[in-house]
């Protein structure tokens, strides 16, 4: 096993990862419990991602 294919293991582990987390935080926006603490706290997304800092951005 080589660095090589070491490599795509943690990619192909890591695309996964970002689907599936994605599609989690929007299923609970969207789903009737999200909605309702949203409308009864007001939670804002405020908090920034990993992704939102890259090095296209500075």
């Amino acid at each position: 096993m080589g660095f090589g294919s070491v490599i795509l293991w943690i990619v192909g582990l890591f695309i996964p990862y970002i689907v599936i987390s994605a599609a989690v935080k929007d299923g609970i926006n969207k789903s009737v419990v999200g909605q309702f603490i949203k409308k009864k706290y007001g939670v804002t997304e405020d908090k920034k991602s990993f992704f939102d800092s890259d090095l296209d951005n500075d």
